[in-house]
């Protein structure tokens, strides 16, 4: 029988009356190829690229479908970024395809001159993000890339949390001018969201709400926060979980009025402390509402070869982690 946790919740942003089954899960990538073939069947500009990853991304799906308007550039990153801005120049919408390391890290140069300086509508959808790529190791896990997209002028980035809410962010990229990046997870993840739950670009959506502290999550770390919350909510400490899916713009009001009312926050991600989404809340709160931060994120190591779970738990990125980073939040209050 599946495990579940019912979580309700009231506010402006919430999600009412959520279930969580932490036995249903479902691969992010696959519902990202999926939806890029119901968009391409609903929007002719639509084209896909791909940097000869086509089967692990699941661009393959769209290959299949409209093979007139996939285009595999082979392992040539940065030659794929800049045919995307041709074709954005064409008046096309670009979806390119790789991994989150090499399309943010080899191609980093074509993405900010290319792309961004002159705002074109490229879209980029970087699967396998985080250490919990696993056995592939350091040189295919991507735990920079957050920072390296979040400093580029006019890039949106966003981090769906599931299955539900990864095709709300391939469509929401597809109807935004300009360049996006879309950060995925190899593994398969909890069901979350609900098909009705809204996706706005620059919000995010409440998903328990309490008075104690906030944690602020994104991608994989979302359901290991309200796992979390179960937990301490046994100790009678009750936190807010924000699923912050969208890291460029983000939610600034939300984030203020949370720190307003529960007085502490903690941020959660897989990837590097310095420049990802901890950074971001933290240089929202300093200019307008200090409270303690603490940030549950990958501190300044490479990734390694070893299992997801072994690896989450090595670098310390667990509901327990962010049940003893919770405490210690609250215990700075003033």
């Amino acid at each position: 029988m599946a495990r579940q946790g019912a979580y309700a919740s009231t506010g402006r942003n919430c999600l009412k009356g959520i279930i969580i089954n932490y036995m249903e899960l479902k691969c992010t990538r696959e519902a990202s190829g999926n939806a890029i073939v119901e968009l391409g069947r609903k929007n002719s500009n639509v084209v896909v690229l791909s940097a000869d990853l086509s089967g692990s991304t699941k661009a393959d799906e769209f290959a299949k479908v409209f093979p007139q308007r996939f285009f595999n550039m082979g392992i040539a990153e940065a030659n794929m970024m800049n045919t995307a801005a041709g074709l954005a120049v064409s008046g096309k919408i670009a979806f390119a395809t790789t991994f989150a390391i090499f399309a943010s890290g080899r191609a980093w140069e074509q993405i900010r001159n290319t792309i961004a300086y002159s705002n074109l509508n490229v879209k980029i959808i970087a699967t396998h993000g985080g250490i919990s790529v696993g056995p592939d190791g350091s040189s295919h896990q991507g735990i920079e890339d957050i920072a390296l997209m979040r400093v580029i002028p006019g890039m949106t980035v966003l981090v769906p949390v599931d299955a539900i809410e990864t095709p709300k962010a391939i469509f929401s990229a597809a109807e935004h001018q300009g360049p996006v990046y879309i950060r995925l997870a190899r593994l398969k993840l909890p069901v979350i969201t609900k098909p009705q739950d809204t996706f706005i670009i620059g919000k995010s959506n409440i998903l328990r709400e309490g008075t104690d502290a906030t944690v602020i999550a994104c991608g994989i770390m979302v359901s290991s926060a309200l796992q979390a919350s179960e937990l301490l909510a046994k100790e009678n400490i009750k936190i807010t979980v924000l699923n912050c899916y969208s890291i460029k713009p983000i939610d600034t009001g939300t984030i203020i009025s949370l720190a307003e009312k529960t007085g502490a926050v903690v941020t959660a991600e897989e990837h590097l402390q310095i420049g990802g989404l901890g950074s971001s809340v933290s240089e929202i709160l300093s200019q307008n509402y200090p409270v303690p931060v603490e940030m549950i994120a990958i501190k300044d190591r490479f990734g390694q070869s070893g299992e997801p779970e072994e690896l989450l738990k090595e670098y310390h990125l667990t509901s327990k982690d962010i049940v003893t980073t919770v405490k210690k939040a609250i215990s700075r209050k003033i």
